[in-house]
Parts: structure tokens; C-alpha cells; sequence
């Protein structure tokens, strides 16, 4: 029971229908959902490990959104992307390296009218190289890091000229990793995670003068 409420909830903060600083008490929502308050507790204490709510004077909410936490969140997913790069490039085999250039070739012919696709393929593109580093621990961490993204509304890859960039900056990172260049992978990994970095924030600011 707590699973099923844990996926309804975080769906609904996900696509926006629970808004970021939206009260979440235990008792309404066990009311809502005919249920006991036990399993709603559980379901809030694994959404709050998720980093989707956070606790409160009176219980707990949907976490809130700022620039400060893009830069906290980027500050350790820059890092830690560019480790999976220079271990991709250290430990990969000649079957993955083969998976991640072909799935290049299919964000080659992905329609920039179509952000779904883009941000499916981006997704798969960047957890091939996680699974790359042979690492389980940075997967894991980077898993943890991503999902605090989801609260973000809009995938940078369709901001202006970024979907190109992207491409560019994947194509250099599958040359440093095959070329099995450590260091230069985790420059370009660094670099293209900062332009993505640059680019949030560029959205997020948009969208809060929008509001006003």
C-alpha cells in the first residue's frame, strides 16, 4: 500500500499537480486515499529521501525550488558525472562503447519538435556511461542526484541552441572514452554538465518572470 501512495504522490509532484510549498498532512491524505496514516508516513519518509518534500513547522510539503538548490544539486552532479566519464573511459568494454555511439546515432535523428524523445534518449545516452564506470556506488549516487531534477518542470535540451551543443558535446565525450583519454573525458563531461548547470537556471529565472 505505502508503494502505490509513494508512486501517486510523486507523480503528482512531478507533473506539477502538487505545487512546490503545497502542505501534505498525513491525516487529509489518508483520508484521501482511504487509508491508514502508516503507509502514508512511509511514503512521505522515502519521497523526502528522494529530496520531493521536506519537512515543515506543522509536518511536511512539496519541497520548494530555487537557485540555490540548482547549484547545490549541479554542484555534486558535475562532480560526479565527470567520474563516470573518466571511468567509462577506463574501464569500458568494446560492447558498451558500441552501445553508447549507436545510441548517439539515434539523438542524431531525434526531432528537436519532439522534447519527450530528446529527453528519453538524453537519459539513456548519460546512464550508459553511468553503467560504463563499472562503479555501483557513483550509479547509485548519481540515480539519487538526478531525481531531484524531476521537480523542474521542461528539459533543458530544448532551450534555444542546446539540443546541438549537446550533441556536440556528446560526440567529444564518446572520442575521449574511446579514445581512453580519462582526462579528457572528465573535462568534457565537466563541461557539458556546467552548460546544463547554466541553462536551468536560465529556465527556472524565465519561468519565475513569467509568474510575475
Amino acid at each position: 500500500m505505502s508503494q502505490t501512495v509513494y508512486e501517486q504522490l510523486r507523480e503528482q509532484i512531478v507533473s506539477g499537480a502538487l505545487e512546490p510549498g503545497e502542505p501534505l498532512p498525513e491525516v487529509s491524505l489518508a483520508e484521501g486515499f482511504g487509508i491508514s496514516r502508516t503507509p502514508i508516513r512511509e511514503a512521505l519518509r522515502r519521497l523526502e529521501q528522494d529530496g520531493l518534500v521536506e519537512r515543515a513547522a506543522r509536518g511536511m510539503r512539496v519541497r520548494r525550488r530555487s537557485p540555490a538548490e540548482i547549484l547545490e544539486i549541479y554542484e555534486v552532479r558535475i562532480l560526479l558525472e565527470a567520474a563516470a566519464a573518466k571511468a567509462a573511459s577506463q574501464r569500458c568494454t568494446p560492447l558498451e562503447l558500441a552501445r553508447l555511439e549507436q545510441l548517439h546515432e539515434t539523438m542524431l535523428k531525434v526531432s528537436s519538435d519532439d522534447p519527450s524523445a530528446m529527453a528519453s534518449v538524453n537519459r539513456r545516452f548519460h546512464e550508459t556511461i553511468w553503467a560504463m564506470s563499472h562503479n555501483e556506488t557513483l550509479v547509485d549516487f548519481l540515480t539519487r542526484v538526478d531525481a531531484h531534477l524531476v521537480r523542474y518542470r521542461g528539459t533543458t535540451l530544448t532551450y534555444r541552441d542546446r539540443w546541438e551543443t549537446v550533441l556536440t558535446e556528446h560526440a567529444a565525450l564518446i572520442d575521449a572514452i574511446k579514445a581512453g583519454d580519462a582526462e579528457a573525458a572528465e573535462a568534457v563531461a565537466t563541461e557539458h554538465m556546467t552548460g546544463a548547470r547554466t541553462t536551468r537556471l536560465l529556465m527556472y529565472a524565465e519561468s519565475e518572470d513569467d509568474l510575475r
